[in-house]
């Protein structure tokens, strides 16, 4: 199972909702507007300094201050977290605990937490399979 494109878009905050992935990877080389970056960690419940911590990790602090949109691999990283964001709330229904999933450390990810993982192609790799094999009834 993948992410609906609908869903990762919705998380996104995008206006014209894709589709497709074809359409959502469209959207994503042409540079997401960074409202799309505080939308997603909005969902993922940081708040403050940790926030900021977050944000910064995508885009430094003076480019974010300057741009209206992303470059190619800032969207790609946002669009990244919003999927594994995505997942997490397909499995928990509600926000609350999806934010708590993707804030905890988890030993699969050696202690890593999921959000923090989700930066990287191969840490999001790995949350999704926990979360896909926890959509499935499988111990994770």
């Amino acid at each position: 199972m993948t992410v609906p494109a609908e869903k990762v878009a919705e998380v996104l905050g995008l206006k014209s909702r894709p589709r497709s992935i074809g359409a959502l990877a469209e959207a994503v080389e042409q540079g997401l507007p960074k409202a799309s970056l505080e939308r997603v960690i909005d969902r993922v419940g940081v708040t403050g300094s940790e926030r900021r911590e977050l944000l910064h990790r995508v885009v430094p602090a003076a480019t974010f201050k300057r741009r209206t949109r992303l470059k190619v691999a800032e969207s790609e990283k946002t669009e990244r977290l919003a999927r594994v964001v995505a997942l997490a709330e397909l499995l928990w229904e509600e926000p609350e605990e999806a934010q708590r999933f993707l804030m905890t450390a988890h030993p699969e990810l050696n202690g890593r937490r999921p959000v923090d993982a989700a930066l990287s192609e191969l840490g999001a790799r790995q949350v999704e399979d926990i979360v896909m094999r926890a959509l499935h009834g499988l111990p994770v």
